[in-house]
Parts: C-alpha cells; structure tokens; sequence
C-alpha cells in the first residue's frame, strides 16, 4: 500500500535564473537591456543598467511562488 505523501514544491527554472532573493529578503532583478546596440548606448546609462534592483512590490508574491526554497 502507498502511503500519501505531500509532493515536493518545484523551482522554476526560468524565475531562478532571473531572481534572487537576499539575506534580508528582498527580491532582486537585473535590469534589461543589456544585450545588443550598446554602442549607442552612454557609459553611465551602462553602469546604471549593471546595478540590480528590486522587484516591484506588486510582482513579489508571483516570484516568491516561483521560488519555493528561496534560490
């Protein structure tokens, strides 16, 4: 006889990649923009688009689903 077990909460992958969560909490994003015509683009709009930012308040429930174990 099988016992019921609670199934394991999954990552997802794709949230895992682009989130992370720190120490204190807060959940952290890269910005966009990064990835062609950047020879149009100014060296301190480039050394603003390095930084992260948090999450907008709004979208932290979804990704917190997203990731059960806090990657």
């Amino acid at each position: 006889m099988k016992k019921n077990k609670k199934m394991k909460a999954k990552t997802h992958r794709g949230a895992a990649k682009r989130f992370k969560i720190t120490s204190t909490g807060k959940v952290m994003r890269w910005r966009s923009g990064k990835r062609h015509l950047l020879g149009t683009k100014k060296p301190r709009r480039m050394r603003r688009l390095l930084n992260k930012v948090q999450v907008n308040p709004a979208d932290v429930k979804n990704v917190r689903l997203a990731l059960p174990y806090g990657l």
